[in-house]
């Protein structure tokens, strides 16, 4: 029997393991970028991948030739531009989507909706003309509408699969687990925090409640960590002055799901991950709870579990949100013309 808030297996130590051998092809879409370069780093370094496909608009074939020289079997390839974005896609088993422009400090995730809206319609397309059963998982902000977006164009195209489209939440876990062992003077490796709801402010919802080990704060503090990891990304975004986002730790955060997704579908039982897919464990159409994953996605939605009344609270105060963000990128697709 699986644990609910079962931690994937020490972070990403398996990255660097020989124990286990598979063959997935994984594409990276905006390798160039500040999340893309470290991001594919980290899977050419894991045994569980056998071929990287590198795409971005600039600088992959150099991305691709620099990974190439590293001492693991992935093989790595570079496309570069939108004539080369089906060959890129061709065969691909895991699709990861780090494409868009980051946030600046002054910001919203929201400001980011109109670049990078098109950036994932057009990058999901793609998907679902050449590789319609692959595992899409979307990193580019607002997360909380570009999945979306990815969906309605699936739904165009008439090869959606809920089970298979993923927002990448990962880096809010990976904050909260961070923040509670800093707290506690605990190792970060061994806490585990699910984080619910949507990937931006209010819509992300720690349930410290839930916690393993199970941890408690006085409610002043509790008030104030919630608050740290639902600003994390605005804390890098400031401390880095116009130099960028969340990228270092985006990586990670993203490589450790495309990990945990590879070894579901690879047969691993009991891997469990939190992401923002289409729901109905509350009224909006999208949320993100822990995730039974499977070879096939998503095998069972876990759902919130029991929550303490002061998350209560944060989930109905984030529905507003969410549904407006939803509906955002639902109306994006509906005037589009693909």
């Amino acid at each position: 029997m699986f644990s609910r808030v079962a931690r994937p297996a020490a972070g990403l130590a398996r990255c660097l393991s020989t124990s286990t051998q598979n063959n997935a092809k994984v594409a990276v879409l905006g390798a160039s970028g500040g999340i893309g370069q470290p991001l594919s780093l980290l899977l050419k370094n894991s045994p569980l991948v056998s071929e990287l496909s590198l795409y971005d608009i600039a600088h992959t074939p150099g991305v691709a030739a620099d990974l190439s020289h590293i001492e693991t079997r992935a093989k790595v390839t570079g496309y570069i531009g939108q004539d080369q974005l089906d060959a890129a896609l061709k065969g691909c088993e895991v699709v990861v989507i780090p494409a868009g422009v980051p946030r600046k400090p002054g910001m919203t995730r929201d400001d980011l909706f109109n670049t990078n809206a098109t950036i994932v319609a057009t990058l999901s397309d793609a998907c679902a003309r050449v590789c319609p059963e692959a595992m899409i998982c979307v990193i580019a902000n607002p997360v909380n509408s570009t999945i979306p977006i990815a969906s309605e164009v699936m739904k165009k195209r008439g090869v959606y699969n809920p089970n298979r489209i993923f927002g990448v939440t990962t880096l809010d876990i990976v904050r909260a687990n961070t923040f509670v062992a800093e707290l506690k003077g605990l190792d970060p490796a061994r806490v585990n925090v699910p984080v619910v709801g949507g990937h931006a402010g209010i819509t992300i919802i720690p349930l410290i409640s839930q916690c393993t080990p199970k941890v408690e704060f006085p409610s002043e503090q509790l008030s104030a960590l919630t608050g740290r990891i639902q600003e994390a990304g605005t804390e890098v975004v400031k401390a880095k002055a116009g130099a960028g986002s969340a990228t270092l730790s985006m990586a990670y955060a993203g490589a450790r799901f495309t990990f945990s997704l590879l070894d579901a579908m690879n047969g691993k039982e009991g891997v469990v991950e939190c992401a923002f897919v289409r729901s109905e464990e509350t009224e909006c159409k999208y949320f993100s709870t822990p995730l039974l994953l499977g070879k096939n996605g998503i095998e069972k939605n876990l759902g919130l579990g029991k929550i303490s009344a002061f998350e209560e609270k944060l989930v109905s105060g984030a529905m507003a949100e969410l549904k407006a963000s939803i509906k955002k990128g639902e109306d994006f697709v509906a005037n589009m013309k693909l």
